[in-house]
């Protein structure tokens, strides 16, 4: 579209793409899987992951975006010479919106969690406090509205005033406030168990499951296939570098991951906790750690929970305005609604589907799909199924539908002999033969586990 609007250059774009990936996934769920999975010897195969089978699939989806500068759907029928790849451009609007629907949940139990350590902080921490908390009928809707609504005003403002603003200056800010955490986590007494648990690999530890678990953080880590990556490429210009917004994104991604796993698991250790706690771990394990310092001392334990969950906030902010772009983006271009009628649906849907996920883990516990939980369900069909689908139908397309010439002349920007041509062989190779095997991987490995 002639009046699309533009990030204002590569480095915007990078910390956009960045602030997508960076979320909840790196704080709260990267520390317990290298937890879970041996520590340093799950990082290396993480690091490989990222480098060879991510970073292909996350250019495929961006050649489609800048390809096309269209939303998900329109996007294949721009390119896509059959119109039954349309399906993969609607796959990849419900996708997201499906993802922000309960990803706002989690969110809202972040905003709580700040609220708690800026109130009254963690002395009085009981055993049964998060359960009490999510099994509630009307607190986590309250803040599960709250931090939708935060997301809706962002995202409403657009790409520039909103979207590329906001993210310049949270991904610096969240960057510093978790190197303060994570210096204060290695001073505690105990803490070199955790740092050594990091740095030293127990090459006995990979194991297929630890492969196929770091395969999926990588994958999932960058949000591939839920079309946040097409949506936000759609805005690039044509003279900015996708190899180098792809190595970008991903090197940004795995720094504040390791950090974060520096800001955690060092003080997991030192409190004596396991460190494969599980997914309680930030909203259960963590509050228990900062209400055993508060005894001791009470103003600094105050003031590291206030940052820690403040940073929580607004990593998940930075990947929920993703999720909720591309659902306005395709209202925007394909039903002619302006920004904010946009925003208003997408709020609304986002909304419902959000209540009734919180809802299950109290008064709609009952109701089960498919043995699970309504928020269970919602999370495992997306990261399960709906993501590795839409990933290897959108490197399918762009390895063997596309032309080659076209993606080629994308991934070099200008079509020259830069690095980044030199560089298109071994990536075309990885895009079309390499990531297809280890979406295939990850989506067999889901369906056993």
């Amino acid at each position: 579209m002639a009046d699309r609007e533009h990030f204002g250059s590569n480095l915007t774009v990078i910390l956009a793409m960045a602030g997508s990936a960076i979320g909840l996934g790196n704080i709260w769920r990267f520390p317990y899987i290298a937890g879970k999975y041996g520590g340093a010897a799950f990082i290396l195969v993480y690091i490989a992951a990222c480098i060879f089978i991510s970073v292909p699939i996350f250019i495929a989806e961006a050649t489609i975006g800048r390809r096309s500068h269209s939303n998900c759907f329109g996007a294949m029928k721009k390119l896509a010479p059959s119109p039954r790849w349309k399906w993969l451009g609607i796959l990849t609007v419900i996708t997201p919106i499906v993802i922000l629907s309960y990803y706002s949940v989690v969110g809202g139990w972040s905003v709580n969690y700040f609220m708690v350590s800026l109130v009254s902080g963690f002395s009085a921490y009981g055993d049964s406090s998060f359960a009490s908390f999510i099994g509630s009928a009307s607190r986590p809707i309250v803040f599960h509205t709250i931090f939708l609504g935060i997301t809706a005003l962002i995202v409403m403002k657009g790409i520039k005033s909103g979207i590329e603003k906001f993210n310049k200056v949270s991904l610096p800010l969240l960057f510093v406030m978790m190197l303060l955490i994570m210096v204060y986590s290695l001073m505690l007494p105990g803490a070199k168990e955790g740092v050594k648990y990091l740095l030293n690999p127990d090459f006995h530890s990979i194991t297929p499951s630890a492969i196929a678990a770091a395969l999926g953080q990588s994958f999932f880590s960058l949000s591939l296939g839920a079309g946040t990556v097409l949506t936000y490429a759609s805005y690039m210009k044509k003279q900015e570098n996708i190899l180098a917004t792809g190595v970008g994104t991903a090197m940004g991604d795995l720094l504040f991951a390791l950090i974060a796993g520096f800001a955690i698991l060092p003080a997991v250790f030192s409190a004596g906790i396991s460190p494969g706690e599980g997914p309680g771990l930030i909203f259960e394990t963590l509050p228990y750690i900062f209400s055993r310092m508060g005894m001791e001392v009470p103003f600094l334990s105050r003031l590291i929970s206030i940052v820690f969950f403040f940073s929580i906030v607004m990593a998940a902010l930075t990947s929920s305005i993703s999720q909720f772009e591309v659902g306005v983006s395709y209202l925007v271009d394909e039903k002619g609604c302006s920004r904010r009628q946009a925003v208003y649906i997408v709020f609304l849907f986002a909304w419902f589907l959000g209540a009734i996920c919180s809802l299950s883990f109290g008064t709609l516990s009952e109701i089960k799909l498919a043995g699970r939980t309504v928020f269970e369900f919602c999370d495992q069909l997306t990261s399960n199924f709906l993501m590795p689908l839409g990933s290897i139908l959108l490197v399918i397309f762009v390895g063997w539908v596309m032309k080659k010439a076209d993606v080629r002349d994308e991934f070099t920007g200008v079509g020259t002999q830069t690095l980044s041509g030199r560089l298109f062989g071994v990536f075309y190779f990885l895009m079309r033969y390499l990531a297809p095997i280890a979406i295939l991987v990850i989506f067999i490995t889901n369906l056993v586990m």
